[in-house]
């Protein structure tokens, strides 16, 4: 059967079905996107041959493996092939070892044709992380203090024909105590690092790429280190809003949002705020003076980002006049920023 080369991954799944053959725990914690989890042993059962394989030996382990597989060959048949109606796969365990290749050979009895990704899951990960950043592309971050509107310029470039990753899309989390409001849980950080590598992977590389300036935390995962020294050697553009409009846009991202939900955020700022700002804030809440409670949180929020801004080292800011623009003439200032600067 055909090994692929995780450098060839992106080109050959256009064609075929990615079937992860880990166990479900495995596959949880990360996957390659896109892929279908088809486990050839539980959670439990990969435990199991686990202890089998180090108390006792190699062969004792296998022997039972064989008894966890052999009522599920059916299944796995059956399963791929709604998976896969077109029959073509590729199959992949964690280092492109017994497991895949298993799986492999009874598909293949069966009529699929097979591909096996060349050293498994591990593979894919080392490629993204110290191969595919490596390639050259031209990073532009999109900064702003809180309210700015960065996000929604990012989709209007998207619009635009750009190149965007939305960071906090693939986090699922705005990036700061209130930012998980209105979302679900968040992927685990090696799901969220999978979800970036792949959606920078399918990028010309030869063109700009657009990014939302971030702290190297967003909620609970973690940008990459390799990539975010890439963003502090990348130059910024700060969208400038008066302190108001930036008000004005809080009230209406955040204003949906109930009582209840935004003081127990509020409560995550206690120590930073102070109790007197803090139970202003909540009061402010309560009565539905979002305005007040806005100004209070910028009150933080304003010095952390000047002080997140030098502690990560991002020194190629340019201040972009947009005080009077709306989101979308934002963006195209920005694409002709960028041209101007060569970028």
């Amino acid at each position: 059967m055909h090994k692929i080369t995780a450098a060839e991954l992106w080109e050959v799944r256009k064609n075929c079905v990615i079937l992860d053959v880990r166990s479900p725990g495995e596959f949880n914690k990360g996957h390659i996107p896109g892929a279908s989890n088809l486990p050839i042993f539980s959670d439990d059962e990969r435990v199991s041959l686990g202890t089998l394989y180090k108390r006792i030996n190699r062969e004792v382990a296998f022997l039972e493996g064989l008894d966890f597989i052999g009522p599920k060959l059916r299944f796995f048949i059956e399963e791929t092939k709604r998976l896969a109606p077109n029959k073509k796969i590729l199959i992949h365990c964690w280092r492109g070892g017994l497991r895949s290749k298993s799986m492999a050979i009874l598909l293949e009895a069966a009529g699929f044709s097979c591909q096996l990704l060349e050293g498994g899951y591990k593979a894919y990960r080392t490629y993204c992380r110290e191969v595919l950043v490596d390639k050259g592309a031209q990073l532009i971050l999109v900064g702003g203090k809180t309210g700015s509107g960065k996000t929604v310029v990012l989709h209007e470039l998207i619009k635009l024909q750009e190149q965007v990753i939305d960071l906090e899309d693939l986090a699922n989390h705005k990036g700061s105590v209130f930012g998980m409001l209105g979302r679900g849980k968040q992927p685990t950080n090696e799901q969220f690092e999978n979800n970036f590598y792949d959606c920078f992977s399918t990028f010309d590389l030869k063109k700009r790429i657009w990014l939302e300036s971030e702290s190297q935390s967003i909620g609970q995962v973690f940008i990459p280190d390799k990539v975010f020294r890439k963003f502090r050697n990348s130059p910024i553009y700060l969208i400038e809003r008066t302190f108001e409009q930036r008000i004005d846009r809080l009230i209406d991202d955040y204003g949906q949002f109930q009582k209840r939900d935004l003081i127990n955020a509020f409560k995550k700022l206690e120590k930073r705020l102070g109790m007197h700002h803090l139970k202003a804030a909540l009061g402010a809440i309560e009565v539905g003076d979002g305005a007040i409670a806005c100004r209070i949180a910028l009150s933080y929020y304003d010095k952390a980002y000047t002080r997140s801004t030098i502690e990560n080292g991002f020194t190629f800011a340019t201040s972009i006049s947009t005080l009077q623009m709306t989101d979308k003439k934002i963006a195209k200032k920005l694409i002709l920023t960028a041209e101007k600067n060569g970028l």
